[in-house]
Order: structure tokens, then C-alpha cells, then sequence
């Protein structure tokens, strides 16, 4: 039920935010991103049935080799991927669906952790046995990604992270884990500022200006930047209470991404304070659900990778409403299956679909027992 109030609540906000796009792409045709939008939906339910049918043991074992075919996606990207604001992220797929590698990516990492410490507690406070060989792939992963997306390499990481813990990863390694990315980030921050000309390497440059944006350095506007947030600052607060009603934005106008980055700052004007949440609402009971099955689950790895995958969309949800809100600066995050996507829809469906199947594997032990 929370799937489908998602889908519901995403097809009105997509289809209202991508007003603009319409004219400016498709001659005017305000019906062509709705359907495309509806038929990607209609796929991905079609993955969460066919993924809930699955036994949830068949993910442990594909992990793995989801993880080895994401290293050479991932290197593909960085060289011969689709640049967009000096970014390769994006390869495409035949029939225009663009697959974003670093889905793929996420989603295998997460699967993998659950699986390994699933099969070492036994010698998971051990730093060879129970720690190297997890840190080694998520600092692959991290590095691979980071280069053209440092958000969702650190989102990443953060929910690596957490997953450790909650996984009984030894508190000593986690500490001097977390204290070498402080230090190492902290170097660089003062060799970036000791050499200003190392912003002109790739994304450096577009990194220090949000930040410098959103902290008030510095005032500069443009279309990356703070431009985005204060559209979207109007947007939330010309909606009011009750919002202005579907379909009936403005803001969808002047924003750069409203169907994908910033579809939450739309989702409360026309909906207003008590729409935006709602959707938050749903995110949390969906937490909450991951949680109950946790506490039924029969084994490690289906309590593991519920809890990942569902940590992982909420946590993802609250970054793209808190850069909506101005409480965080410009990412890029989607909001999980509200969000007009590609690849970002299918491996969401996945995600839910593993979830589901955990939840069923629970439900139909109860009925046998």
C-alpha cells in the first residue's frame, strides 16, 4: 500500500512538473512524459512482483557477482558515460532509458555487506576476517563513484557504514575508520584551499561552490546553485497549508530539475504543508514496516538486507527533501519512486521487491509453524 501511494502521489507530480519539458522537447505533447513516466512505473511493479517471488537466499548468492559487474560499469562510465555538467554518471540504454550505473552499484554493495556479515559473525570482531574484506569493496565502490558523484558516494558510505555497525563490526575499527576519512578529507580541503586552481579538476570546482552557497561564502547565483534552492524556498512557501491544487505550480516553471531533484518543493505547493507530510509519512511508516520485519526475520542475511535496502530509500528520501528544504545543499538525490528516472525506478522496485520477499519468507513460516 505505501508502493502504491507513492506511485500514485509520483504520476500527478510528474506529470505536472514536466510541463515546461513538454514544450520545450516534445512540441507541446504534456501527455508524452506522463506515459513514459506511467509505463516505467508499470515495469517496476513488474520487477517488485517478479523479485517478491524470489527467494530472498537467491540475492545472497547473485551479490556477488552484481558486485564484480558493477567495478567494470562503473569504469565505463567515468570514460565513455553521458557528461552532463562535467559528470559522466549515465550510460544509455536502448529505447532512450537512461541507466545510471551508480544504482546498480548501490544496490549490489548493499547486498553484499548484508551477506558477508550475515556469514561471519562468528569472526566478525577479527580485522582480517571481518573487516578488511568488507572495507576493501566499499572503498572500490566509494572511489569509483565519488569522482562524478560525491553525494551518492557518500550517502553510500554513510550507509555502509551504519550496516557495519549494526552488523557488530568492531567499534575500534569503525572509530579509526571514520577518524582516516575525517583526516583524509580534511587534508584535502586544505590543499584545495592552499592551491585554488585544483577546483578546475573536474566536479572540485562545482563541490566548493555549493557549499560555499549554501553557507553563505558566497553569493554568486546561477543555475546550479543557490538559484535552485531559493526557486524552490518559493515554492514551498507559496504553498501554504493545502498547497495551490494539482497541477497548478508555478514554480514548475522556473526550476531546473522539478521532476526529479526538486519534485518534493513541487509536491508542497500544489499540495501544501499537509502533502509534504504525508509523503514523508509514507517514507517513515516504510521504515517502520523494514523494522517489524527485522524483528521476524528467520535468518541474518534476510534481517541484513531488509533493513539496508530500507534504510537506504529513506535515508535517500530525506536527503532529497532536507536539499528542497534548504536544510542541505544541491546533491542531485531522487526522491525514491516519486522522482521521474530510469534505472533509478527498476533497481527502487528491486529494492522493494527483496523486501517484500523477506516479508513473505516470515509470513508463510508463521502459516506453516
Amino acid at each position: 500500500m505505501i508502493i502504491i501511494a507513492l506511485s500514485l502521489i509520483s504520476i500527478l507530480a510528474v506529470y505536472s512538473s514536466t510541463g515546461t519539458l513538454a514544450y520545450k522537447y516534445q512540441g507541446g505533447d504534456t501527455t508524452h512524459y506522463l506515459i513514459r513516466h506511467f509505463v516505467l512505473l508499470a515495469i517496476g511493479f513488474g520487477i517488485i512482483y517478479a523479485a517478491h517471488r524470489i527467494p530472498y537466499t537467491f540475492y545472497s548468492r547473485i551479490s556477488v557477482y552484481l558486485l564484480y559487474l558493477s567495478v567494470p560499469l562503473l569504469l565505463y562510465t567515468l570514460v565513455s558515460g553521458i557528461n552532463l555538467n562535467s559528470a559522466s554518471r549515465w550510460i544509455m540504454l536502448p529505447g532512450g532509458v537512461s541507466f545510471q550505473t551508480s544504482d546498480l552499484a548501490k544496490f549490489a554493495l548493499i547486498m553484499y555487506i548484508s551477506r558477508f556479515l550475515a556469514l561471519n559473525q562468528e569472526n566478525i570482531k577479527d580485522f582480517k576476517t571481518g573487516f578488511r574484506p568488507v572495507i576493501i569493496w566499499i572503498i572500490v565502490i566509494c572511489t569509483l563513484i565519488f569522482p562524478a558523484n560525491f553525494s551518492t558516494a557518500a550517502m553510500l558510505f554513510v550507509i555502509s557504514f551504519i550496516l557495519m555497525f549494526i552488523g557488530r563490526v568492531s567499534s575500534k575499527y569503525l572509530a579509526l575508520l571514520m577518524g582516516g576519512i575525517i583526516v583524509t578529507l580534511g587534508l584535502a580541503i586544505l590543499l584545495i584551499l592552499a592551491f585554488p586552481q585544483m577546483k578546475e579538476y573536474g566536479r572540485v570546482g562545482t563541490w566548493f561552490a555549493r557549499i560555499e552557497r549554501f553557507t553563505g561564502i558566497s553569493d554568486e547565483i546561477d543555475a546550479d546553485g543557490n538559484f535552485q534552492a531559493d526557486q524552490a524556498k518559493i515554492a514551498i512557501a507559496t504553498g501554504g497549508l493545502t498547497g495551490k491544487g494539482p497541477g497548478k505550480s508555478t514554480q514548475r516553471n522556473f526550476l531546473p530539475h522539478p521532476y526529479s531533484d526538486f519534485i518534493f518543493a513541487i509536491i508542497i505547493e500544489e499540495y501544501g504543508f499537509l502533502g509534504g507530510v504525508g509523503v514523508l509519512s509514507l517514507y517513515m511508516l516504510l521504515l517502520y514496516r523494514a523494522t517489524k520485519i527485522v524483528k521476524s526475520a528467520r535468518h541474518r542475511f534476510a534481517a541484513l538486507v531488509a533493513i539496508a535496502l530500507a534504510f537506504w530509500l529513506v535515508f535517500q528520501a530525506l536527503i532529497n527533501m532536507a536539499v528542497a528544504v534548504n536544510l542541505f545543499p544541491v546533491t542531485g538525490q531522487t526522491l525514491p519512486f516519486l522522482s521521474m528516472g530510469g534505472s533509478s525506478i527498476f533497481f527502487t522496485a528491486a529494492a522493494y521487491g527483496i523486501i517484500i520477499s523477506v516479508s513473505r519468507d516470515t509470513n508463510l513460516e508463521e502459516v506453516i509453524t
